[in-house]
């Protein structure tokens, strides 16, 4: 068994597809519209296997609670190796993005960072 995708709403969907084709190296399928849900999506696809959609619709907002509460907190992004997720994190930084948490091993044992894409979605940067 295994997580088929996960899925997110967004607010700008080509913003948020580029950043991810830019700095995960995901692979975009083709852009679904629903007119008469005024809905629209795209599955990105990683090296792995892996797919996440991103959905809009302009009747969901985003939150303005930025409190942590139950449910859905971050997914992790591996990159393969110590250097990648230090010169991933540099390159997000140089480009404009938040690292909310810096290169580290963390006491289970990973090694990671954590920053925020477009939205404020936490992703962490894994080996």
């Amino acid at each position: 068994m295994r997580i088929e995708h996960i899925a997110i709403w967004v607010t700008d969907l080509e913003a948020m597809r580029a950043f991810y084709e830019t700095y995960f190296n995901a692979l975009a399928g083709e852009k679904y519209h629903n007119t008469a849900k005024q809905f629209t999506s795209y599955f990105l696809s990683f090296t792995d296997g892996a797919r996440l959609e991103i959905m809009h619709k302009p009747s969901i907002h985003a939150s303005t609670d930025k409190a942590v509460n139950i449910g859905f907190i971050h997914f992790a992004m591996s990159v393969g190796s110590k250097e990648q997720v230090d010169m991933l994190t540099e390159k997000l930084r140089k480009d404009g993005y938040k690292i909310t948490g810096e290169p580290r091993t963390t006491g289970d044992g990973y090694y990671e960072s954590v920053i925020l894409d477009p939205e404020g979605n936490q992703i962490e940067i894994t080996i």
